[in-house]
């Protein structure tokens, strides 16, 4: 998936993203942006996915799978 083409999906599911963001800050987790959680749920696909695909792996998004997420991208970068 190429980058014009997720900043055109993250525009039509950006409110979602959001939502999302704003769940895990009242779990405690103050630090998460939509844009995070875009990165996280986008990371995995190759190629675009049905939107119902898209929408579903968001709002099923759990905490758990975000940390994992960030602690492989930790280990990428260092």
């Amino acid at each position: 998936m190429d980058q014009a083409q997720k900043q055109e999906w993250y525009g039509r599911v950006a409110s979602l993203c959001q939502s999302k963001a704003e769940e895990f800050a009242m779990l405690g987790y103050e630090n998460v942006e939509a844009a995070d959680i875009w990165e996280c749920v986008t990371s995995g696909y190759k190629e675009i996915p049905p939107m119902h695909r898209l929408v579903n792996d968001i709002l099923s998004l759990k905490p758990n799978k975000y940390m994992n997420y960030l602690m492989m991208q930790m280990y990428k970068n260092s």
